[in-house]
């Protein structure tokens, strides 16, 4: 086992002490590790490996993103096209200072939305962990709640992290294709990428190699689906899958979706000196004391499991997580995607 192998299996060790199960994918020098650890669960068993299922949460916010970017590209859509104009008619949507809300700013979470559909807050928090809070997100309910919603700040001003957001625009790109989310994603990102197992159904196949999902207290919790804000976070994938998929942020996707991965880096919002958001992802800059290495990212979590993705397009890393158990997995992953960063000049990635 190569420094490489070492590393990757060592952070799934470490991250196995807090999840049932997890794997771990680690890339440099264009060279692919993954390691799992733990117990998957479920009918997948024992020991989770590449191809083993799991919810993946938030990270489906770049997928919606990335397709975004593709209709930008092939000129289906346009970032700064209103959101009123792509949802169905008759969808009202608010607006404040004059700015309406567009699908850049709800890629870049800068539309003023907030976190939740309107009226889900307190019922959220009143669930238990476990229970899915989002199965009641239908389109109607979604709409509906949307043209009573006040919006927190002027469209495009302030970053404020919005699930609503990420589902509106997934409902959106759908419906001007005039499919599904999990069909959008599929013939946006997933076709051409050659990712199999990225899905928001599971099959009866994809069933016996999905992981059972556990609560902070690893006692086995429910599925979650997300209804009609499914491009917010119901995507299901594997670690072969998270890691093709890595490897095309770093420059191996083809003609069509390379344009629209360097579309969703193009605009940007400063949050702080160090950091900002993309179309999707979130980037910083670490501090000269630690290389000054760039790292885009992105994190994700359901009531049973959690998610990380993150890469150095400067550098030629990458890192994915994927754990059953719904627990930071941040801390390692990030640590993992500083190793392979250190030592490494901006040029030098495959």
């Amino acid at each position: 086992m190569g420094e490489l192998g070492e590393l990757v299996r060592q952070t799934a060790d470490r991250l196995a002490e807090g999840q049932v199960g997890v794997v771990v994918v680690g890339i440099a020098d264009g060279v692919v590790e993954i390691r799992g650890s733990g117990r998957a669960g479920g009918a997948a068993g024992g020991r989770p490996g590449a191809d083993t299922l799991f919810e993946v949460g938030s990270v489906t916010k770049v997928f919606t993103s990335l397709a975004l970017a593709r209709a930008a590209v092939d000129g289906r859509a346009a970032l700064d096209e209103p959101l009123a104009d792509v949802l169905p008619a008759g969808s009202t949507v608010p607006g404040r200072g004059g700015s309406r809300i567009t699908l850049q700013h709800l890629a870049m979470h800068t539309s003023g939305l907030p976190r939740l559909p309107k009226g889900m807050a307190l019922k959220a928090l009143l669930r238990p962990h476990s229970v899915d809070p989002y199965a009641r997100c239908t389109a109607g309910a979604l709409l509906g709640g949307l043209a009573r919603t006040k919006l927190k700040s002027e469209p495009g001003r302030t970053f404020r992290y919005s699930n609503l957001g990420a589902g509106l625009l997934g409902l959106a790109l759908a419906h001007r294709a005039g499919t599904d989310y999990e069909q959008l994603v599929r013939q946006e990102v997933c076709a051409p990428l050659g990712l199999a197992d990225t899905v928001v159904t599971v099959d009866a196949e994809r069933a016996r190699r999905l992981a059972q999902g556990h609560d902070p207290r690893r006692r086995p919790a429910a599925p979650w689906n997300l209804a009609a804000l499914a491009g917010a976070g119901a995507l299901r994938s594997t670690a072969a899958d998270l890691a093709a998929f890595l490897q095309a942020q770093l420059g191996a996707a083809p003609d069509g979706v390379a344009e629209a991965i360097a579309l969703t880096r193009r605009p940007e919002h400063r949050t702080s000196p160090f950091s900002r958001v993309h179309l999707g992802w979130m980037a910083h800059r670490l501090h000269p004391r630690h290389g000054g290495h760039l790292q885009v990212w992105h994190n994700g979590r359901t009531g049973g499991f959690a998610s990380f993705a993150g890469f150095d397009p400067e550098t030629g890393v990458a890192v994915g997580v994927l754990g059953n158990t719904s627990r930071d997995v941040d801390p390692p992953a990030a640590d993992l995607l500083r190793r392979l960063q250190s030592g490494r000049k901006p040029g030098q990635g495959a």
